[in-house]
């Protein structure tokens, strides 16, 4: 095995992620668009291997002349045949699979490692002749109302495509009805090809900037109806718009390089036009997406500040509270102190002794009720003086 097989089979030991059916089980792999059943005499190894074929096909001059699930006759129909393309879709293909096409189509090394591990960033790069393009879709979730990402990447070259993908969104399969349908646009080969995926993956953003933009709406009339758990969905929104933001805004870099092979590579002007139209629509979701971002940071920020405010506006009714508590704890307690006088008087000269002063005068009664008015009298007046009272 080459160095770079070799590479590739190390890269693929790491795991990617699978879509859970509701079920919990691992979700069925997408219908294929035209039927493809192997034959009950194919080893079991092939029978596996195009079970990943969602679709493949001989073109000529835009339509469709021949479709095998077995690649190998995909292979011979197109050596020296002009106006002749291929297109195979694979979805979630076996690392051998990989590596025939890589042999058949002389792919690149890296560009095969990196179709093999899957879990890139948007990009283009080109090796000789063959663009390798990886892109993000998305897809929104109107039930959890959540964003579904996923990854296709594809392999351009002068007489073939090859997409893989490595989750359910995009189906391609209505990609291909619609370039089918449209033999003109078809005949103008892979470029054609990776126009329409382009503008399908980018169409597919529109839902998804409606549902972020439904979402924000929502969240913002939770924060100043001062929902407290509003906090939590800010969080969770900002996550997806910056993985939102991760698939968008590498698009432009994608077609600006296109564009400037336009020369280079004879694209027809029809497709240049189709290509500046997917640049503009592209263009228009990563500034929407760039203007969520900027939105959720200024709802969190006004989020923050409203809780500051409500959390002084408590604070200050507590401390009012305090306030009058003491307020209550004074009179009562300088209530207290002019009743305790006149009971610590009378209890002293009700205290049963014989030889006691003023016990036996005559004016002793008179002047212990005086002592216990002047006693209440005078801590009024200072309890008064002090706003205690």
């Amino acid at each position: 095995m080459s160095d770079w097989r070799v590479r590739a089979v190390r890269a693929s030991k790491r795991p990617f992620s699978r879509p859970v059916a509701p079920s919990g089980g691992a979700a069925p792999l997408p219908a294929p668009e035209h039927s493809m059943d192997p034959r009950p005499d194919q080893p079991a190894e092939q029978v596996s291997l195009e079970r990943s074929v969602v679709d493949a096909a001989v073109y000529r001059d835009g339509h469709r002349v021949q479709s095998s699930a077995n690649l190998a006759d995909v292979y011979r129909e197109l050596p020296g045949k002009p106006g002749t393309m291929a297109w195979i879709g694979l979805y979630r293909p076996a690392e051998a699979q990989l590596l025939e096409a890589a042999e058949r189509f002389n792919l690149h090394e890296l560009a095969v490692e990196d179709a093999i591990v899957a879990h890139q960033r948007p990009k283009l790069e080109r090796y000789g002749d063959t663009l390798f393009v990886v892109l993000r879709a998305a897809r929104y979730l109107d039930d959890v109302e959540e964003v579904d990402f996923g990854e296709i990447h594809l392999f351009v070259g002068p007489d073939f495509v090859l997409t893989v993908r490595h989750s359910q969104a995009p189906d391609l399969s209505a990609v291909r009805r619609r370039l089918e349908s449209d033999p003109e646009l078809l005949a103008l080969g892979p470029e054609a090809v990776l126009y329409a995926v382009l503008d399908a993956v980018v169409d597919g953003y529109a839902p998804v900037i409606a549902g972020l933009q439904h979402d924000i709406d929502e969240i913002e009339t939770e924060v100043f109806g001062g929902d407290p758990q509003v906090s939590r969905r800010i969080y969770e929104l900002s996550r997806e718009v910056i993985e939102f933001q991760r698939a968008t805004r590498p698009l432009l870099e994608i077609m600006k390089s296109l564009e400037a092979g336009f020369g280079k590579y004879g694209t027809d002007e029809e497709l240049q036009r189709y290509l500046r139209d997917v640049a503009d629509h592209a263009t228009y979701a990563a500034e929407r997406v760039d203007g969520f971002r900027q939105m959720l940071q200024n709802i969190l920020t006004v989020n923050a500040t409203l809780v500051s405010q409500r959390q002084n506006e408590e604070m200050k009714q507590l401390a009012e509270a305090g306030h009058a508590q003491n307020d209550e704890i004074k009179k009562i307690s300088s209530w207290a102190a002019i009743l305790f006088a006149p009971t610590l008087i009378g209890t002293v000269y009700g205290m049963n002794f014989d030889e006691m002063p003023e016990l036996h005068w005559a004016f002793g009664y008179p002047f212990a009720i005086a002592l216990m008015a002047l006693v209440c009298t005078s801590l009024y007046l200072i309890f008064k003086r002090r706003d205690w009272l």
